[in-house]
Formats: structure tokens, C-alpha cells, sequence
């Protein structure tokens, strides 16, 4: 059962005293975060391999085929329970937001880096720090807008607009980070249903969206393994990410999804001999320092709010 959400101002469970029952809570999903970073950042390497091969559109539907056919058998004999949503309107722009987000994110994957694209998708904290204050009520400072600015600046730095290196296919990186973040506040609006109903919704919706634009760029399938992986990856990461933001605050678990870019960075060197070059790293710094720098400002706030931190 989803644990409720904890009164305006209470301290972050994972800065309260070890017996406090929440920081148990919000350990617990920190470590499915870093777990579902970890399976989507395998994810992204096998869709990488396909995109090269495939349309964008082709590669997303068999995610989304093999998510929803995955999940069909695993709560078949509850599938109309699962299916019930407390936020139907919700839960569809949820599936809206995690199709257009895979999509940009793959049709990036063609033409940059998977190092390149995951920094600039590792603007997606801060977006979902400045998602949490607009849309739901989290307060923020002067500070923690600078840090979301100079966030911006490194993904800059990564992209290049302007320069030689410039490849336009890094901005379909940038607004995958967008739906992404509004992916993630939606989850934590969302966190009134069952993890089990909001993976249904989303293969649902995502793999409607994708069949009525897969059969205008299909082609033979000769990779089906690769297919499957891709499928099975993105089920179980989907899940451990809707599970993570349903037991503790976007704004807390956030930062631990940087180590995406340390596994990107490794897959694409193991994978395709290509390393960063420094512009992306010095980016990929800002971003992960402004980051950490925005979250330390939030934890800070709500500790003074409860009175157990500095003054």
C-alpha cells in the first residue's frame, strides 16, 4: 500500500533520526531508483543498438507490445482491478508523457552519444525539483533557481548550440528530459493508484500511440532478441521507478538518478569504443553539482521548517 504523503514542511525521512519509520521508507526508494536507473540505462544501449537499424517508432512499439504483453500475464487474473485508476486523466497523460520521452530519447540515440544524450537527459532532476514547486505546491527559493539555471548552463555547454560539434538531434535529448520530468510529477499525482495500474496504463497507452504510427515506417524484424530485452528491461525499470516515486519525495530521490550517466558512460565505452570528449563532461558536472546543489537546498529548507536543522 502506498504510503501517505507527509504534511507541508515535514522533515525528509532520509534526514530523520535512524528510528523514524520514513527513513526506512525513503532508503528503501532510493535503492529501487538506483535500480531502475541502472535497467533503463540497459535499455538505452539495446535501443540504441535498434534505432541504428530500425525507425525510432518501430523500436518504441515493441517496448511498448512487449511491456504491455509482459504485464497482461503477470496480472491476468486481476487485469480489470489493475485497470481501475482513481485518475484516468492522469494516468493517460502519464502514458502520453513516457511514450514521447522514449521517442525523442531513441530518435536522439541515432545521432549522438548514449554518454551525450544521457547527461543531457540528467537535466530531468532539476526539472522535476522546479516540476514539484510548480505543480505541486513545493516551495523554492531564489537559490534553488540559480541552481536550476546553472543546471541549463552545463546542458549548454553538452549541446553546443552554435558550435561546429552542434547536432540538432541533441535538442530531441533535451525535450526528452522534459517529458520525462512531467512523466515523474505525474507518477507522484499519481501515487493514489496501484504500482501494478499505473504500468498497465502506461503500456497501454503508449503501445495505442505507437500502432498508429508503426505502420508507416515498419520493416522486417531480424533482431528479436534484441526486441525482447528491450521489452523486458523497460517493464521491470518502469516499475521500480513508479514504486521508487510512490515511497518517498520527487524532490529527495531525484539526485540518485545522476548515476545514469556513469553506467551511459560505460556502455557506450564498452560497447562502441567512444568516450565523452570534455565539453560533455565538464557539462555533465555542472549539471550533477547543480543538482546536488538544488536538492541540499531543499532539504535544508524543510529541516528549518521542522525546526531540527540550522537556523
Amino acid at each position: 500500500m502506498t504510503p501517505p504523503e507527509p504534511s507541508p514542511g515535514a522533515l525528509p525521512p532520509i534526514l530523520a533520526p535512524a528510528g523514524d519509520p520514513g527513513r526506512a521508507t525513503q532508503l528503501h526508494g532510493i535503492l529501487l531508483l538506483l535500480l531502475a536507473i541502472f535497467l533503463f540505462t540497459l535499455m538505452d544501449a539495446t535501443g540504441k543498438h535498434l534505432s541504428t537499424l530500425y525507425h525510432p517508432v518501430q523500436v518504441v512499439w515493441v517496448r511498448f507490445v512487449t511491456n504491455l504483453a509482459i504485464v497482461a500475464v503477470i496480472f491476468a487474473p486481476r487485469l480489470r482491478h489493475a485497470l481501475a485508476t482513481r485518475r484516468p486523466v492522469v494516468q493517460f497523460f502519464r502514458g502520453v508523457t513516457q511514450f514521447g520521452s522514449g521517442l525523442l530519447f531513441f530518435s536522439a540515440l541515432q545521432f549522438i552519444g548514449l554518454a551525450e544524450a544521457t547527461a543531457i537527459m540528467d537535466l530531468n532532476p532539476v526539472l522535476i525539483t522546479l516540476g514539484a514547486a510548480v505543480f505541486l505546491g513545493e516551495s523554492i527559493g531564489i537559490r534553488r533557481i540559480l541552481g536550476i539555471l546553472a543546471a541549463f548552463c552545463g546542458a549548454m555547454l553538452i549541446i553546443r548550440p552554435g558550435a561546429g560539434v552542434f547536432h540538432p538531434a541533441a535538442l530531441l535529448a533535451l525535450a526528452a528530459a522534459f517529458t520525462y520530468a512531467a512523466g515523474a510529477i505525474l507518477t507522484r499525482v499519481a501515487r493514489s493508484d496501484s504500482t501494478a495500474t499505473s504500468i498497465l496504463w502506461s503500456a497501454l497507452v503508449g503501445t495505442v500511440l505507437s500502432s498508429l504510427a508503426v505502420p508507416f515506417v515498419w520493416r522486417p524484424v531480424g533482431d528479436l532478441w534484441a526486441f525482447l530485452l528491450l521489452g523486458g528491461l523497460g517493464t521491470a525499470a518502469q516499475a521500480l521507478l513508479i514504486r521508487a516515486f510512490s515511497l518517498a519525495e520527487a524532490a529527495a530521490i531525484a539526485p540518485f538518478g545522476y548515476t545514469g550517466l556513469v553506467w551511459a558512460g560505460l556502455w557506450g565505452w564498452l560497447i562502441w569504443g567512444t568516450l565523452p570528449d570534455r565539453w560533455t563532461l565538464i557539462g555533465a558536472l555542472i549539471i550533477v553539482a547543480a543538482g546536488l546543489y538544488v536538492w541540499m537546498r531543499e532539504a535544508r529548507a524543510m529541516n528549518r521548517a521542522a525546526g531540527t536543522g540550522p537556523q
